[in-house]
């Protein structure tokens, strides 16, 4: 379980999030949805530990965040940002084969190979692998780092239950992959149950089919955090993205 206690984050004294409590527990999708501005990413980022909330607490299986090694932390943790931005022409299997370098020293093994090419089939990308990242779309570009973050993930960690942060995991995609994307993520959970998925989401209707909770932001605080039906309401919805909806949250 990921536990947040009362977390707040600010900068030059503006809060990107102020107070915010809740409970993520494995073996769900949690998604996390609100306006541009809301806190969404911040919030990923604080439970990746990439920032450090200036109040409250952050516990991983009730141990503090802080108190987890780095290199710990990264074997039963992995993040996909929105920033993917690489500098130098890596082949498609040379950066999903990062995913797997906080579980080896010097070489990979033949165990983070076999890895790697699963995960790289899973997500539709194995006849790419020897492609320089850098020619692929966008799209591409994205179900290979998809790609990544779970070959980080994709064993059990002996005492541990496994983490994935996903920060507007679906930048780029078309909607076929979109929810292509989502299944995937969904049928690995199936027989993956001490995996935990936190992700940030703008599409109400992914979100609506896809998560086991939503969390609810805006204005850096907390609106609403519970199962899908309970905070996808027509009042939660005008209340933060001053839209009207109809069934199935189309937008009038």
């Amino acid at each position: 379980m990921v536990e947040l206690n009362n977390i707040s984050y600010s900068i030059k004294g503006k809060h990107l999030t102020n107070g915010v409590s809740a409970n993520f527990e494995k073996g769900m999708i949690h998604l996390i949805l609100g306006p541009n501005g809301a806190g969404k990413s911040t919030l990923i980022k604080l439970i990746s530990g990439e920032h450090h909330p200036n109040a409250g607490s952050i516990k991983i299986e009730e141990q503090n965040l802080q108190d987890i090694p780095l290199k710990t932390h990264a074997k039963f943790r992995a993040v996909l940002s929105q920033n993917l931005a690489l500098s130098f022409p890596l082949s498609v299997k040379e950066v999903v084969m990062m995913g797997r370098y906080p579980h080896f020293e010097g070489k990979a093994t033949t165990l983070d190979d076999e890895i790697c090419v699963k995960a790289m089939q899973l997500f539709d990308i194995h006849e790419m692998q020897n492609r320089n990242y850098l020619s692929l779309s966008g799209g591409e570009k994205q179900r290979v780092q998809f790609a990544r973050v779970f070959a980080q993930i994709w064993q059990a960690v002996p005492g541990k239950s496994r983490l994935l942060l996903l920060d507007e995991p679906l930048t780029f995609l078309d909607i076929y992959y979109q929810y292509d994307l989502m299944k995937k993520i969904r049928d690995f959970m199936v027989v993956n149950a001490d995996l935990t998925i936190i992700g940030v989401v703008h599409d109400l209707n992914i979100a609506a089919k896809y998560a086991d909770t939503i969390l609810l932001m805006d204005d850096a605080k907390l609106v609403k955090h519970g199962a899908n039906q309970e905070v996808l309401t027509k009042e939660n919805i005008y209340t933060v993205f001053k839209v009207e909806v109809e069934n199935r949250f189309e937008v009038v």
